[in-house]
């Protein structure tokens, strides 16, 4: 996987990266809650006055990455492959959908949390302000949907 967010010097304050495969270098400050509901279905036997409950669907809401930095533009890419599918001229979507990694870093680059989210891709890309005093990109937010995601085990 390549690594979006390599502990490089201009992402000291960016302590939310993704990685994923063939995407650059960006980091994020700040990162949604990741979540998932579990629907409650209900049913009543025979006459029942009392249903039984047993767990349903499964919901995950998306996830946004605020505020980020990158120096390419492979994110904005990605972004444009999931344009061209919806018009009908882009990929299938085995090849748009990736499987990425949210990685959670203290103030000193270790890292405290790692979560996996399966077949993601984005919904939203929101550019940030341009500053002719910066050498990155700045992103304002990126929101991705995704099918499950995971606690990946440390190591």
């Amino acid at each position: 996987m390549a690594i979006i967010g390599q502990p490089r010097s201009f992402h000291k304050r960016f302590k939310f990266l993704c990685e994923a495969d063939g995407l650059g270098h960006s980091g994020f400050q700040k990162c949604s809650e990741l979540s998932v509901e579990v629907a409650n279905v209900q049913y009543f036997e025979g006459g029942s006055l009392i249903p039984n409950k047993s767990p349903g669907r499964l919901t995950f809401s998306d996830v946004t990455l605020e505020r980020g930095a990158t120096q390419d533009h492979e994110l904005f890419d990605w972004f444009q492959d999931v344009v061209h599918t919806t018009s009908g001229l882009g990929l299938p979507d085995s090849l748009y959908k990736r499987n990425l990694d949210i990685v959670q870093q203290d103030r000193d680059g270790t890292t405290l949390r790692r979560w996996s989210l399966s077949r993601a891709w984005p919904v939203k890309f929101v550019a940030g302000e341009w500053d002719n005093e910066s050498d990155e990109n700045v992103i304002e937010s990126v929101t991705l949907t995704y099918d499950f995601f995971e606690l990946a085990t440390p190591g």
